[in-house]
């Protein structure tokens, strides 16, 4: 037996190995350290929705130089915000998605639908509105081929007493967040008895398992 040295090899990679392991443990601590609290969306958030404690939750993540883009939680929220546009549960929420009462953009309208095409939609469902107009050549119902009226709207709210609006179940009411300039285009479409047509854009919410 002898005494053990320090020019042992052995002792040489074990203290070696010691110091990797407290330099890669400090290394983790301070990447850790680096994240950041930010505020993402808990629920489905659309156009007009307030932004508070409700509809938005704290999460601490590492984005670099990209956090200017998104909404900070490391102090509480200026005032009354609301959403400008969609954003997904769960998503962090960009700063060109929030604004004032006064950003908003949009306006809500109630349309009457077919009862296929409402099926699969929920409140956050982005559909594309496409219109079919009665053909003036025919007394009886015909319509012309349907064209699209309007991309990306927001679908607001399906009121789940469809009977208190006094029409056949072939068809749904569904409120639907319009840009204040297009408002007029639903309204005439409705006012002209068309066929209005709601296609869900590729991605949206929709309704679990459809």
């Amino acid at each position: 037996m002898q005494r053990p040295s320090w020019r042992d090899s052995r002792l040489l990679v074990g203290v070696l190995l010691v110091l990797a392991a407290t330099a890669l443990g400090a290394k983790a601590v301070a990447s850790a350290d680096d994240r950041i609290p930010m505020y993402a969306a808990s629920v489905a958030l659309k156009p007009g929705d307030p932004l508070g404690s409700d509809t938005l939750r704290r999460v601490d993540v590492q984005l670099g130089d990209g956090v200017t883009g998104y909404l900070s939680a490391a102090q509480s929220l200026p005032g009354e915000l609301f959403a400008l546009r969609e954003v997904r549960p769960g998503e962090l929420v960009p700063m060109s998605a929030v604004g004032s009462k006064a950003d908003l953009s949009v306006q809500p309208v109630m349309v009457r639908v077919e009862s296929t095409s409402a099926a699969a939609l929920v409140s956050g469902s982005v559909v594309d509105v496409w219109v079919s107009r009665r053909d003036p050549a025919f007394a009886q119902e015909r319509y012309l081929e349907a064209a699209l009226v309007l991309r990306s709207v927001s679908v607001s709210r399906i009121p789940t007493d469809q009977g208190t609006f006094g029409a056949a179940a072939a068809t749904a009411s569904v409120q639907l967040l319009v840009a204040t300039p297009d408002v007029s285009k639903l309204i005439t479409a409705q006012d002209d008895q068309a066929r209005i047509t709601l296609v869900p854009v590729p991605g949206s919410l929709r309704v679990s398992g459809s």
